[in-house]
């Protein structure tokens, strides 16, 4: 699947590797996060290792790791499903973490917006998707009320600005 990261669409040169495949002596891999626990010291020689977050695993497990993953990518298993978001605050704001944020699984373009408040900077897309079509879908939302990571204030400091400017003829 194609990847949206920095605007562009790229090929994804990671790939997930089952609990029970082998892995590759090289190359850039995702793990789960119970491999990533049970294999820590051996993985740190088989070439780059990024984490894979289902939506119901709890980002604390690799809190103390992180600046050892270069990815970390979060599952959406379904649109409605709202948990990584919560998870990519969490590793954004409360744990510090600065390497990729990736959003796979049911990435919808309606959503991009909402995912780069939150933290994320890489997507799957799907196939013979325009990476104009994902820019426009962030623009077309100006102002949130959640204050967020990637873009400017949220509604209710913009209208606390907007009073003081009002009062004090700013």
């Amino acid at each position: 699947m194609p990847l949206l990261k920095n605007e562009e669409i790229i090929d994804d040169s990671w790939v997930r590797i089952a609990d029970d495949e082998p892995l590759p002596s090289d190359g850039f891999v995702l793990v789960s996060v119970g491999r990533w626990q049970a294999e820590c010291g051996a993985l740190s020689g088989c070439g780059d290792v990024g984490v894979y977050l289902g939506a119901g695993d709890n980002p604390e497990a690799i809190a103390g790791e992180l600046n050892r993953i270069p990815v970390i990518a979060l599952d959406f298993p379904a649109f409605t499903d709202g948990r990584s978001y919560s998870n990519a605050r969490l590793l954004r704001e409360r744990f510090g973490y600065a390497g990729e944020l990736r959003a796979v699984g049911e990435v919808l373009r309606d959503q991009y917006a909402f995912m780069l408040d939150c933290g994320f900077d890489a997507f799957d897309v799907p196939e013979g998707t325009r990476a104009e079509d994902w820019e426009r879908s962030a623009g077309a939302i100006r102002v949130t009320y959640q204050p967020g990571m990637a873009r400017g204030a949220a509604a209710m400091t913009l209208r606390h600005q907007h009073a003081i400017s009002a009062d004090f003829g700013v």
